[in-house]
């Protein structure tokens, strides 16, 4: 069975207001942005986000209110940002529920959803701010029943007397996002390179949408089995959209934009240079193919990885 989706239909589909949901990708690396800009062109909004190491995703989700409840560990355009703006603006104003867990801690969680845990015994944490100073109060999480009642429990470890643990909640995921290098019509998933999150949080979730640089055929990714790592029970939609992690880099297509990340770590400082910002790169294009378009060929085509080196040899450093 096809499940191949445009993406304006993925997205209408497939993302509800309140959902809780994750994208895969690593703060500049295979981030769902073709996604992302899908999510704000259509509108929806009040997430409840287990964002994992995330960048400018969801820092532009954030910037444009549409996010109730983030739930994270680090967020920034990682070398060209400390902390996203928008992000810490929000946090500034008390303008959305924020908590923080450790980068270990929120990985394992993740992981514990996808393997259906009803909670995650950790010792991580342990004596630390992360653990001891609250994010969510327990009386703010009691008036929202899709966000975990406490933000953890201090028990006994039952094996070993006198050792503490952590219990950390499991999140129960409405939607998972992620862009990967290949997938096939049935939703077979092919991920090149470091995976990070992606596998748990497409098992977890209840609707998975994968976007993809190459949409091969059922036949042609069941010849090597072994190199695929999302099976097709597992996703809900398949959307071809080649450069779909523009700005941020995609293993073995391409590399990160670095003059675009510049741009948006000059442009997100300000309310009204970001406003204009994601009108022009947003709400005024069509669809992907017109972001596309937009960025050019040109520029396009000088992110391209090279074989043998892994990146783009004409993305140059600056010069220190």
């Amino acid at each position: 069975m096809s499940k191949i989706y445009s993406l304006k239909d993925a997205i209408s589909k497939f993302v509800e207001d309140g959902d809780v949901i994750s994208f895969g990708g690593f703060t500049t690396n295979r981030k769902p942005y073709a996604a992302v800009y899908e999510i704000l062109r259509q509108g929806q909004k009040d997430f409840i986000v287990e964002a994992g190491p995330a960048g400018g995703d969801w820092d532009m989700l954030i910037g444009e209110g549409r996010v109730f409840a983030y739930i994270n560990c680090y967020t920034a355009n990682s070398g060209y940002t400390n902390v996203s703006r928008r992000f810490r603006k929000a946090i500034e104003k008390g303008e959305i529920l924020f908590e923080d867990y450790s980068q270990d801690v929120e990985m394992l969680r993740l992981h514990a959803a996808s393997l259906g845990l009803s909670f995650l015994p950790v010792k991580l944490m342990l004596g630390s701010d992360v653990a001891n100073k609250w994010g969510i109060s327990e009386e703010e999480r009691k008036k929202h029943p899709k966000l975990p009642n406490k933000k953890y429990v201090e028990l006994e470890n039952p094996f070993v007397e006198g050792e503490k643990v952590l219990a950390a909640p499991v999140p129960k995921l409405d939607t998972a996002i992620i862009h990967v290098q290949k997938a096939s019509p049935n939703g077979t998933v092919r991920i090149e390179g470091p995976e990070f999150h992606d596998v748990d949080i497409a098992v977890a979730a209840r609707k998975t949408i994968v976007t993809c640089e190459e949409l091969i055929s059922d036949e042609e990714i069941r010849r090597e089995p072994s190199k695929n790592t999302i099976p097709a029970f597992c996703v809900d939609a398949v959307v071809h959209a080649p450069f779909g992690a523009h700005p941020s880099q995609c293993y073995g297509y391409y590399d990160y934009d670095a003059d675009f990340f510049k741009h948006y770590n000059v442009v997100s400082k300000g309310d009204e240079d970001f406003k204009n910002f994601v009108k022009e790169w947003a709400y005024d294009i069509e669809d992907h193919d017109a972001y596309l378009n937009k960025l050019g060929a040109t520029r396009l085509i000088n992110l391209r990885e090279v074989p043998g080196f892994g990146y783009a040899t004409n993305v140059l450093k600056e010069e220190k």
